[in-house]
């Protein structure tokens, strides 16, 4: 089997998801194997405008099969506001036209606040610009094997275990920055 990698050289802005859609008509899985929601591409078909985050842009093809990586970290927010956007534009996102990998990595709320903590302990010239959205941290905690993973969400057991750990470890972080205290932790009942 044949595969094309589009890779960009750039910092973005480069064209990867023009170039990417052309190539779509020729693919039989488009797969997004690395990055976060920070970065993105917007296409416009058929007059109408469509911005990508985390969904690979195949999805705007019916016969198409999209993945998303275990290489991506996944903002659950961002994910199912796309979804939700292109089932109103009658694209359904279905288990057989996305399917995403059982160790891609989640973004949670504490890697967000970890990330604008991190950046404003920073004097003004080592500052890196980032935007906010936790993609650092947590690619930290896949490189240090301590992440939460979509799988993660399919054993309740393991996941709350995992909130609580990181709850604990990334509260210790916040208490000593400029974030003030963390949010305490609360375990919702499910419906």
């Amino acid at each position: 089997m044949a595969n094309v990698v589009v890779v960009g050289t750039q910092w973005g802005d480069e064209g990867k998801g023009k170039i990417v859609d052309l190539l779509t008509r020729y693919a039989d899985c488009i797969v997004r194997f690395q990055g976060g929601n920070n970065a993105g591409h917007t296409l416009v078909v058929e007059g109408r405008q469509f911005i990508f985050h985390l969904i690979p842009s195949g999805i705007l093809y019916e016969n198409k099969k999209c993945m998303i990586g275990n290489g991506v970290v996944i903002d659950p927010e961002v994910l199912l506001a796309e979804m939700q956007e292109l089932q109103e534009t009658g694209l359904p996102v279905t288990p057989e036209r996305l399917m995403i990998s059982e160790n891609a990595h989640l973004i949670m709320p504490y890697h967000k606040a970890l990330d604008l903590n991190q950046e404003a302990a920073l004097k003004s010239s080592k500052k890196i610009g980032t935007t906010g959205r936790g993609i650092g941290p947590c690619y930290g905690d896949k490189i240090n094997r301590k992440g939460i993973k979509i799988g993660d969400l399919l054993d309740e057991a393991l996941f709350k275990e995992k909130l609580k750990d990181h709850h604990r470890d990334e509260g210790r972080i916040l208490q000593r920055g400029e974030s003030g205290e963390p949010e305490p932790f609360e375990e919702e009942e499910p419906a």
